[in-house]
């Protein structure tokens, strides 16, 4: 078996003027990915993107596998912003409000550049490339977290089985959303007829 990968950088950069070298390398990743897809993507094109030297690129990133998980720990930093923002702003507040506010900040997540968001769908679970699991983790962590103080008035028993397929439904239908029917991110009736059967299975 081959070996696998290196996912991470070869180093981080310290001064300014490396670390803008970093900057403009992780962006062209993102649009030589979004251009050629996974599979056409070089390190070779992102240097010629970036506009610098493939040496300068392999000073910081070994691998195109180490590029895309650099694009996506700063993609997800983005979405997990948004969460971590959301989960400080439901404490206490009704039912059907925390719902929907979930639901739309998770439609908002997946807003965030819908075009990178398909790209990143070809690239393989690896190393640092399972950061798209880390990220389900924190929404299926802040519903959990408004459960378990709204548990008195819900119907469901096992908060975290009702965490868990709350936050999988959210993500299936924003998900979907982004590689099928984009414009359906930002129609109201998406958001209501979600929020109507969450609400469904959790009132008593």
């Amino acid at each position: 078996m081959p070996p696998r990968p290196r996912t991470t950088a070869r180093k981080r950069p310290s001064q300014k003027r490396s670390q803008e070298t970093v900057v403009a390398i992780v962006d062209a990743t993102a649009r030589v990915l979004k251009r050629d897809g996974y599979d056409h993507m070089s390190t070779n094109k992102v240097a010629l993107a970036a506009g610098v030297s493939i040496g300068s690129l392999y000073q910081y990133f070994p691998s195109k596998e180490a590029l895309v998980a650099a694009l996506m720990e700063r993609h997800f930093d983005e979405i997990r912003a948004l969460f971590e923002e959301e989960a400080q702003r439901l404490a206490g507040v009704p039912l059907e409000v925390a719902v929907r506010a979930i639901i739309k900040r998770t439609i908002e997540a997946h807003q965030i550049d819908p075009i990178l968001h398909q790209a990143l769908e070809q690239v393989p679970r690896i190393g640092l490339l399972q950061k798209f699991d880390d990220v389900q983790e924190r929404g299926r962590t802040l519903v959990h977290q408004y459960l378990l103080v709204s548990h008195e008035s819900l119907r469901p028993k096992d908060l975290e089985i009702a965490a868990d397929l709350i936050a999988s439904l959210i993500e299936m239908v924003s998900h979907g959303a982004v590689l099928r029917h984009p414009n359906r991110l930002k129609d109201g009736v998406l958001v209501d007829e979600t929020v109507d059967l969450i609400l469904r299975y959790l009132k008593k």
